[in-house]
């Protein structure tokens, strides 16, 4: 059965939507780019688990159709899934996020372990350390040539206009994919919606403070880390370190992707992260 509703959450009005068996387990899956992602992604990446999931997307306050209300903070978005979580009654929930999302996912298992019966990470990372990684790339890239304007606001929260976010994010799509496809990029760019104060502070106020490596020891639940070899943006060595501070954490390296293994390797994906959740018990 499915859901497709525009809900009241913390005074926001977020555009929600629901699949699978209601009363199968709950996966809650956040998406990335703050200002940039939505709930599509997630939607196309999961979707197949609606089988025997009851899987749960929607567009973060600040993105996709969502309204833009205030504030765009670690802690709201977290609260915002906890709400999401109540309204469809479930007391515990798989907890899924890719990217920016794999922050708010951490967030979410550090503030709500008792909420959480499973983690499934994908190409996220648990501070900033890598990020000088992300600019290098950017100007070694042989695919493109990449504006300096826009090198220069990689990771900083620095737009003045969607417009502006608009022209960044055209410049930057050929970075992520490991097989670089110029289609993709223009159906990706042309499916975006924009909004560039939740980005500016996604990542000019949030990540310059965003550092959970003191936290992860105490995530008690089985975690799945995802990452491709070939990110650009948050590279497997971001990975490593989410492995190596949650206990008995799991890291998955996918051979043939860039930042999205869900979508450039999506049987392998499936499977792993299928097997992953028979292992841990929640099917």
């Amino acid at each position: 059965m499915s859901f497709h509703e525009r809900l009241t959450v913390n005074g926001a009005e977020l555009v929600v939507e629901a699949f699978g068996p209601q009363d199968g387990p709950a996966m809650i899956v956040h998406h990335g780019a703050p200002g940039l992602g939505s709930r599509s992604e997630p939607k196309r990446s999961f979707g197949p688990f609606a089988d025997t999931f009851r899987v749960i997307v929607f567009d973060a306050r600040g993105s996709g159709e969502s309204s833009d209300h205030e504030p765009f903070t670690h802690a709201q978005w977290v609260a915002d899934v906890d709400a999401i979580r109540a309204y469809f009654g479930h007391e515990r929930i798989v907890m899924a996020g890719g990217s920016y999302g794999g922050f708010i996912a951490l967030e979410y298992a550090v503030a709500h372990p008792d909420r959480v019966s499973a983690l499934v990470l994908r190409d996220t990372a648990a501070d900033t350390a890598h990020d000088h990684l992300a600019v290098e790339r950017a100007k070694s890239t042989d695919r493109t040539v990449i504006p300096q304007w826009a090198i220069d606001r990689i990771g900083t929260g620095r737009f003045e206009s969607n417009e502006q976010l608009r022209e960044y994010w055209k410049a930057i799509l050929p970075l992520y994919d490991h097989q670089h496809d110029p289609a993709k990029d223009a159906a990706k760019l042309a499916a975006t919606r924009f909004h560039y104060r939740t980005h500016n502070a996604a990542f000019g106020q949030n990540m310059p403070r965003y550092d959970l490596k003191p936290k992860l020891p105490s995530v008690i639940c089985p975690t799945l880390v995802t990452v491709g070899r070939h990110d650009w943006r948050t590279p497997v060595a971001a990975s490593e370190t989410i492995a190596e501070l949650i206990p008995d954490a799991r890291l998955v390296v996918f051979e043939q992707s860039g930042h999205s293994p869900q979508l450039e390797e999506p049987e392998l994906f499936q499977r792993t992260v299928r097997d992953f959740l028979a292992e841990a018990g929640v099917v």
